[in-house]
């Protein structure tokens, strides 16, 4: 008797399904992550340049709520791509009490040199789906995640 078929059938789906999509995530997880070292940044590192990239200034609260993480490690993140000239703080012009984070030059520039590598090796993991699949898998696991409360 395998684990998974024990609990009851609603019960064993569900958890085959939790296992497939852990390991899936933990693959591909490992495979982008892998393709972002060889940026010289960490994950959270180019999560917050390709943010930025894609959407423009936003506040560091902002920031931790698209890449799911606490606002203390997106401060600590932040504090490193400044030392490193990729971001720079600013009060917003409407509201001077919020700080907003947003590309410098020198970040903009190296978004543009590097997203469409990382767009490429993204597509290339993926091409085991057809372009259908992929609709269908990002419509399911959107449905799955917005039907979560935390």
């Amino acid at each position: 008797m395998k684990t998974t078929e024990q609990y009851g059938e609603r019960e064993d789906r569900a958890l085959a399904l939790w296992v497939k999509l852990a390991r899936a995530y933990a693959t591909f997880n490992k495979a982008t992550v892998r393709d972002i070292r060889q940026y010289g940044l960490t994950q959270p590192q180019f999560g917050t340049i390709e943010c930025l990239g894609h959407l423009g200034s936003m506040t560091i609260g902002e920031l931790s709520r698209k890449m799911l993480v606490s606002g203390g490690n997106m401060t600590c993140v932040v504090d490193n791509l400044e030392k490193e000239g990729l971001v720079r703080r600013r009060h917003s012009e409407q509201d001077r009490r919020s700080v907003m984070v947003e590309l410098t030059e020198k970040g903009e520039q190296l978004f543009k040199d590097i997203f469409p590598q990382h767009a490429a090796c993204v597509t290339d993991l993926v091409s085991s789906l057809s372009e259908k699949e992929q609709n269908t898998l990002s419509q399911l696991l959107k449905k799955l995640g917005s039907s979560i409360t935390e």
